[in-house]
């Protein structure tokens, strides 16, 4: 028998705050945002990831944090991104991440079948991504954000152009309150599309 002096208990539900991550100047998905983009991955146990334009890894250590059963491929083509990744990864001792130099879908080639995607940024190939994906997966469910109007012009085309099922977008509003004074006021964050999928 093997006895663990400080267990820790494996999270059920995404939790990890902001505060945890090395995030310097890279982009990140926010906690809230993070939180229900990954509910809506629809994870399992064995799922297999790709984790595409992973900025700083946030969501990619939040889903492998899940399961030790399952496997995520964080993609991103920015060095000092990279760095970040898999510092984040150190520091939440995850070995089931694995980061991934390329710009998508470069790089994705030689990887394992993915069961699901989560596309944070696309370095403008937003649809060749997505049609590299359902050709190793013609059964992938794909968790896209957006930010601009122009990416959600693309992802209405994509949304078009392909048989989709379970289609679903929702926008998201957070509001984080912020103490001046003796007062809490409440400042926004920036909108964020959240549109999942399957084919």
């Amino acid at each position: 028998m093997i006895k663990n002096p400080n267990p820790v208990a494996k999270n059920v539900t995404p939790q990890l705050s902001d505060a945890t991550f090395i995030r310097e100047k890279v982009p990140m998905t926010k906690e809230e945002i993070r939180h229900v983009s990954i509910c809506k991955l629809h994870l399992t146990s064995d799922s297999v990831l790709y984790d595409v334009g992973s900025g700083t890894g946030s969501i990619a250590v939040e889903a492998a944090s899940l399961s030790d059963d399952m496997e995520v491929y964080a993609i991103e083509q920015k060095e000092n991104a990279v760095q970040l990744i898999t510092q984040n990864k150190e520091k939440h001792g995850l070995e089931n991440i694995h980061v991934i130099t390329a710009k998508a879908p470069d790089g994705m080639d030689t990887l394992p079948v993915p069961t699901h995607a989560f596309i944070g940024g696309s370095g403008g190939n937003l649809k060749e991504i997505i049609e590299a994906l359902k050709a190793k997966n013609p059964h992938i469910r794909i968790v896209i954000n957006a930010i601009s109007m122009e990416t959600i012009c693309e992802i209405k085309e994509i949304l078009s152009a392909y048989d989709v099922k379970n289609e679903d977008i929702v926008q998201l509003q957070v509001s984080r309150s912020k103490q001046i004074g003796h007062y809490h006021l409440m400042q926004a964050e920036n909108p964020v599309w959240i549109c999942s999928f399957e084919f």
